[in-house]
């Protein structure tokens, strides 16, 4: 086994993959990333070795104790090779698939315009509970990806009702949750409130407004999906919408952004720039929001201004400001619709619903 320094912390060897292809799974004393479309492409990142008393489970005994001699007090610099040592094969695959399952979580590609449909929170937040609770002997108490309270907790009326729908996987997958449950003190007895998967169809966000006599230009805009929450915003490019408009003497950047409808956009920050000119906001919890619009010295711009200005190069930043291509989101969707198209081996019963259903 090869070992490489990187920023200070020992790893298996670089991982490039941008963020919204990286499953990421934390356990006690590293770190593991797996590129989701190339199970090939993999990374353990040693944060404290002397706590990863799992080690063993995917090295052998004797592999654990060499990578720990060769590390122990040992500063992350250039790389290290440590004979005779090699993962077992498919060792790691159950921390995999739960790494696989946090990805959907944050990553999943909902989009009304791509038609690739919501995935039913509940159902999806369920399973990675079980394999959570599978994987205890991997986490350590203060491991952020070990805990199941927040899994299960604020579905519990969401799995009742789901029950009710009469599917036999859904009812065997809420009574392992049950199981769980009861052995972390956690109540899935709350009453069913009735949410049918058909009621997750996506729901179309606000326009920035029609083309009116008062309006100066307009464009779209895509959202870098590292840049906001999960579940809030349609994942489609060009899902934002947005116009330079006269309100009387002010001119304002309206911008619209599409909605799932599963959160709220309420308090995102926004910004709109086209060259010297520009104006910062928050959405509304319509998925608009108002901005005014001003110039390098935070006077607000005039209507001949506006008018004489080119707007051909106009961004618009919705949440933090993050790097992010269009190529790297394209692979996510591809990914995406190749799960649901066809059978795969590690498909979640969340995915395997919304495949099913008539989107």
């Amino acid at each position: 086994m090869r070992l490489v320094a990187d920023s200070g912390l020992w790893t298996t060897g670089p991982l490039t993959t941008p963020s919204p292809l990286l499953a990421v799974l934390e356990v006690s004393g590293a770190v593991l990333s797996w590129t989701v479309d190339d199970v090939t492409e993999s990374q353990i990142t040693f944060t404290d070795v002397a706590r990863a008393d799992w080690l063993w489970r995917v090295v052998g005994e004797s592999g654990h104790s060499a990578v720990a001699s060769m590390l122990t007090g040992r500063s992350a610099v250039d790389s290290v090779e440590v004979v005779d040592v090699n993962l077992l094969p498919g060792a790691l695959e159950p921390l995999r698939r739960l790494a696989l399952g946090h990805w959907l979580r944050r990553w999943w590609p909902a989009s009304q315009r791509d038609a690739i449909p919501v995935l039913d929170s509940a159902i999806l937040d369920a399973e990675v509970a079980l394999l959570t609770a599978a994987a205890q002997d991997y986490f350590g108490d203060d491991t952020f990806d070990s805990e199941l309270t927040h899994l299960l907790a604020p579905h519990a009326a969401a799995l009742n009702a789901a029950v009710l729908e009469g599917d036999p996987r859904i009812g065997a997958l809420v009574e392992r949750c049950r199981n769980v449950a009861d052995d972390i003190g956690v109540a899935l007895d709350a009453e069913p409130v009735t949410k049918r998967r058909d009621d997750y169809a996506l729901a179309a966000g606000a326009e920035a407004g029609g083309r009116g006599a008062g309006v100066i230009a307009g464009g779209t805009a895509s959202i870098n999906w590292g840049a906001v929450p999960p579940g809030i915003f349609d994942a489609a490019e060009g899902a934002v919408d947005w116009t330079v408009e006269l309100d009387g003497d002010v001119v304002n950047g309206m911008i619209g952004a599409e909605l799932t409808g599963l959160g709220s956009p309420h308090g995102i920050a926004v910004r709109l720039q086209s060259g010297t000119v520009g104006g910062a906001g928050a959405l509304g919890a319509d998925g608009r929001a108002a901005v005014p619009l001003v110039d390098p010295q935070r006077r607000p711009i005039t209507e001949p201004a506006a008018w004489n200005h080119d707007w051909r190069d106009t961004t618009v930043i919705v949440g933090v400001d993050v790097a992010e291509s269009v190529q790297t989101r394209e692979r996510v969707r591809a990914f995406a619709r190749f799960r649901l198209r066809q059978p795969v081996a590690d498909a979640f019963l969340a995915e395997i619903l919304a495949a099913e259903s008539d989107y």
